[in-house]
């Protein structure tokens, strides 16, 4: 696979993925005071108060009584000393919702118990049809329980956390006031997990101090992990590879293992162990996914439970011999047979198997049978599920035309296989027995998956050239090259560029894959990359650049089982 290095998607990267530093944001902090709890109950807002700070300093302030258009109960008054009196003739939440977003701006939004006060504004904005900007939401309350000890407070109430930080300004239920001392607890949390290594907006949405001191001192690993797109690895003292994963941002991605929570024990022990952080730059999504799936295949990652162990894959194999029969084989051999496939379980590949034999009496002896056989038959031939070659009861031509059916099922269409076990259900479920339909009825749902797969993977894997383009997210457009379904090239076409110019070198770029294989339905890649890639030329706004050979979907229509 080739990558252009002139391509980098750090060129246009955004916010987003590099990570917002805490000491460069805009933060705006909110509360309000309403009357009653819920606006869902017919509760609005009577006071609105804000502070706008940045890197510590205070940028602005925004206070205003609001007239909520209705009596405010008698025990809201006395909790919070706003009377009808005080709001008559303040100005309704009609106004004062656009000067207050257009006070809070671009900044992260913070409050204490923010689904309150978040909740009252969003409600606001849909009810004079006005939009909810997409603001990043902090609450102090939540930042509170993952940041302070048990012991350190008595509890995570506003009033509590500002005398736990010794904020100036005491919480007395009105909005301003109460504004202000959320700003003093947001500092205080920031200084806390900022001396744990907490840097950025995201780490700290995603803080948890369920993260030991230990994992929190191998951040450094991240340090040389590059903010862009592509593949991780975690490797142990030894350099054995622990861990393979893909991302947007590696850095930001990388640095999460070490301050953000992580709930899968496993995963926790594996950067425990952690010596080294690897990472391959990628220029596309697939890429990094494809790139994924070749590195869990070549180092078998102990920490990755998918996609470890391709070479266990199970194909049926229709064998080429004067009389051929089915078999289940791990891998495609150079030979003449036919083969159906893969299977990513043997117990799939089983009741395929067992679907065509139920459809087609081919014999099951597994030995090699001379042209004109002298044995006695076995069970299945008095049964009449086997044409019996063995013992003379059947001629060449005759075992030839079953055959012949059989490989047409695999490699074509499967309707015979179909219309057999469809038929065979409905007789057992007229005799009532049930559970042997319900065995057929499985029987067929894998062949009909299989066949499904098996088409789509090898129509692609028959194409020697398949070059597609989409734009992506960023308004890009992602280049791949595709040879007999392995991805060979990828690249962005960058700004400026003659598109035509940039995909030609694309190609002229890309790794050679020669077709060794031919009966396999995934001769040049494994089965879940030439799938992953499927999914990707099948997504909305792909274009196809060129098409060498002929992709196609030639399974015939079934009916679902």
């Amino acid at each position: 696979m080739s990558t252009r290095a002139a391509v980098r998607w750090e060129e246009q990267r955004s916010f987003d993925e590099l990570g917002r530093a805490l000491d460069g944001l805009t933060f705006c902090v909110v509360d309000l005071e309403t009357t009653g709890g819920s606006p869902d109950r017919g509760a609005r807002i009577t006071e609105v108060g804000a502070v706008k700070v940045r890197a510590g300093e205070v940028l602005g302030e925004f206070q205003t009584l609001v007239d909520p258009g209705a009596a405010i109960p008698p025990f809201i008054s006395v909790l919070t000393g706003i009377t009808d009196r005080m709001v008559r003739g303040a100005p309704s939440i009609e106004s004062v919702l656009p000067s207050l977003l257009e006070f809070a701006g671009g900044a992260v939004l913070v409050a204490h118990n923010a689904p309150f006060d978040v909740g009252f504004l969003r409600r606001a904005a849909e009810e004079q049809g006005r939009p909810w900007p997409a603001f990043d939401v902090l609450d102090t309350a939540i930042l509170a329980r993952r940041v302070l000890g048990r012991g350190e407070v008595a509890n995570h109430k506003l009033g509590t956390l500002a005398r736990a930080f010794s904020s100036p300004t005491t919480p007395t239920h009105r909005a301003l006031d109460d504004a202000r001392a959320t700003v003093h607890v947001l500092h205080g949390l920031l200084e806390r997990v900022g001396s744990l290594g907490v840097d950025t907006l995201e780490e700290l949405q995603t803080f948890s101090t369920k993260v030991t001191s230990a994992q929190r001192r191998k951040r450094h690993l991240a340090d040389s992990v590059p903010h862009a797109p592509g593949v991780y690895l975690f490797h142990d003292s030894e350099d054995r590879v622990l861990y393979v994963g893909t991302s947007r941002d590696l850095r930001r991605r990388v640095r999460s293992y070490f301050t953000a929570s992580e709930s899968r024990s496993r995963i926790g022990e594996m950067v425990r162990i952690a010596a080294r952080v690897a990472s391959v730059e990628c220029a596309t999504p697939l890429e990094a996914q494809v790139r994924e799936l070749r590195l869990m295949a070549a180092h078998k990652p102990p920490y990755n439970k998918r996609s470890k162990y391709p070479e266990r894959t199970t194909f049926v194999k229709l064998t080429d011999e004067v009389w051929p029969r089915l078999s289940l084989v791990r891998s495609v051999a150079d030979d003449a047979a036919d083969y159906f496939g893969p299977f990513s379980s043997r117990a799939a590949a089983e009741q395929c198997l067992d679907a065509l034999h139920d459809t087609f009496p081919v014999r099951q002896c597994t030995e090699r049978l001379a042209r004109q056989p002298s044995r006695t038959a076995c069970v299945l031939a008095e049964m009449g599920r086997c044409l019996a070659p063995c013992d003379g009861s059947t001629d060449p031509d005759t075992y030839a035309s079953v055959v012949r059916r059989l490989r047409d099922a695999l490699l074509n269409e499967p309707q015979d296989v179909v219309a057999r076990i469809n038929a065979r259900m409905e007789s057992l479920a007229e005799d009532e027995r049930f559970e042997e339909a319900a065995t057929q009825r499985d029987r067929l749902a894998t062949f009909v998956r299989a066949s499904e797969r098996h088409h789509r993977l090898s129509s692609l894997s028959a194409c020697s050239e398949v070059v597609a383009a989409r734009r992506e997210d960023d308004g890009r457009w992602a280049v791949h090259v595709v040879r007999h379904g392995r991805l060979a090239a990828a690249g962005v076409i960058p700004p400026g560029a003659d598109a035509v110019t940039y995909v030609q070198s694309v190609r002229d770029a890309a790794e050679t894959v020669v077709n060794t294989s031919p009966r396999s339905p995934v001769p040049s890649a494994s089965a879940e990359e030439t799938a992953l890639i499927l999914r990707w030329l099948e997504c909305d706004g792909v274009r196809l650049v060129d098409v060498r050979g002929e992709w196609v979907c030639p399974l015939g229509r079934v009916p679902a089982p």
